[in-house]
């Protein structure tokens, strides 16, 4: 078993979307805003550090993850996409802390703020057992995140050709992903509608009620 290395969480908030007109990720949920959500579930004493990457114009935003103690990676433009806010990310890290490469970063979109310190654990367990190259969740049918990558895989990133998405790496690295089956749907709750937004608060109101 390798011993324990760092884990750098990458967060990419990057986005215009609005939810009953308001930014998503500032939306009230589970007694915090989402963005907060995802910041405390990252909380964890294995992750090292939290790196959330914010659109420069979006200063709400950039003062919730503050608050909150997370990194700031604050984009000068529009990122053309989330492999471009990875890329923001990973780089603030490379000159911070030269990580080795069987040092990891932890792939965990904004949009999915259900994700819970069990979840977390779980990951981290196996990640430290069982010494995966990529480590992803599957729930069900559907693979999900966060996404676990040893840090050499960092410098993949830039070769993913344009319009493709960071499942490109899991394509092209087939053989080096592990998989884990977990029983938390929150590995696979995507926040994009106010449906989304309204199924995750009755799930917390439900869960408080027993």
């Amino acid at each position: 078993m390798r011993p324990l290395g760092q884990m750098f969480a990458v967060i990419p908030a990057v986005t215009s979307s609005l939810l009953m007109e308001r930014s998503k990720l500032l939306l009230p949920l589970a007694g915090a805003t989402v963005v907060d959500r995802i910041l405390s579930t990252l909380e964890h004493p294995a992750v090292t550090n939290r790196y959330v990457v914010v659109n420069h114009t979006d200063i709400a935003l950039q003062s919730e993850v503050t608050r909150h103690t997370g990194t700031l990676v604050v984009s000068d433009g529009d990122p053309a996409d989330m492999r471009a806010s990875v890329s923001l990310a990973l780089d603030a890290i490379q000159r911070e802390f030269a990580p080795s490469d069987d040092d990891g970063w932890l792939l965990a979109p904004a949009e999915y703020p259900a994700l819970d310190g069990s979840l977390i654990e779980e990951l981290m367990h196996c990640w430290h057992q069982a010494e995966p190259a990529i480590l992803v969740p599957r729930f069900g049918a559907r693979r999900g995140h966060p996404t676990l990558f040893r840090w050499k895989f960092a410098r993949e990133v830039a070769r993913i050709p344009v319009g493709r998405g960071l499942n490109w790496l899991l394509r092209e690295y087939a053989s080096d992903v592990t998989e884990v089956i977990v029983d938390n749907d929150s590995a696979i709750a995507v926040l994009e509608t106010d449906e989304d937004y309204a199924g995750m608060q009755a799930k917390w109101e439900e869960s408080l009620a027993r």
